[in-house]
């Protein structure tokens, strides 16, 4: 397992995310805490992970919704449910949408720590090979290995060679104005034929296709005079690091 000790929780009781990123950070792990489906995405923008240690019952977006989108989206990373529900439908359910393991509450910390490390090795992808490259485009999810956009429900979104090549490049550089000059060089290595208004027009095709409403973009948002900014997680859903402390 060496180097591939990332670990999210996500659970919408704060007392649950602090317990266990406090044991699982002394084991070792290093461990991010998200209230929900929200956070966890905007994690995933910042760095992949290794392993989710997701609840099932939460509030919104449940522990299914949240592992059907990442699997919709080609996400191979771990995932381990907590579920006070541990009937047999339930776990099939989960096992159809591709969960490699599951735990009942309540649970011993210690157990959880046992089924992480199972999962680790048999997922056994080396460390920092770039797995589990998934990254939010705000209810959409984009593998870049694959390049591949999906939709929440995991259906694909059929996006021109060009207008991926511009989408990876706002995703691989969030939340930075990006001049049109440096779209360019990112996107296609090269200045577009037709200078700026050319860029703009594909922009605009591709909010056409990743905005809930293109007249008002939120996820690729004009700078005037500077360029072009991607946010990936807007409307206030951006995570923010959490320091645990111990619950008794």
């Amino acid at each position: 397992m060496t180097g591939r000790n990332r670990v999210v929780i996500v659970d919408d009781e704060a007392g649950v995310r602090a317990l266990l990123s406090d044991y699982l950070s002394l084991n070792g792990f290093l461990v991010r805490a998200a209230s929900g489906g929200p956070e966890l995405d905007a994690y995933l923008a910042a760095g992949p992970a290794d392993v989710i240690v997701l609840d099932l019952n939460m509030p919104g977006e449940d522990g299914f919704a949240v592992a059907r989108r990442l699997r919709g989206a080609g996400c191979d990373l771990g995932i381990i449910m907590l579920t006070a529900a541990d009937g047999l439908d339930s776990r099939l359910e989960g096992y159809a949408l591709g969960i490699d393991d599951y735990l009942g509450k309540p649970f011993e910390p210690r157990e959880l720590l046992a089924r992480i490390r199972s999962v680790l090795r048999r997922i056994a992808v080396a460390p920092d090979s770039g797995a589990a490259r998934c990254r939010p485009v705000g209810q959409h999810s984009l593998h870049l290995d694959a390049k591949r956009l999906a939709d929440a429900t995991g259906r694909p979104i059929e996006l021109t060679a060009r207008e991926m090549e511009l989408l990876l490049a706002f995703v691989l550089h969030p939340r930075r104005i990006l001049s049109r000059d440096q779209l360019s060089d990112l996107a296609h290595g090269e200045a577009l034929d037709g200078g700026s208004r050319s860029l703009d027009l594909r922009i605009m095709r591709l909010r056409r296709k990743i905005e809930h409403d293109p007249a008002d973009p939120q996820l690729i948002r004009t700078v005037p005079g500077e360029g072009y900014l991607f946010d990936p997680t807007p409307a206030g859903s951006t995570a923010q690091a959490e320091t645990p402390t111990a619950k008794g």
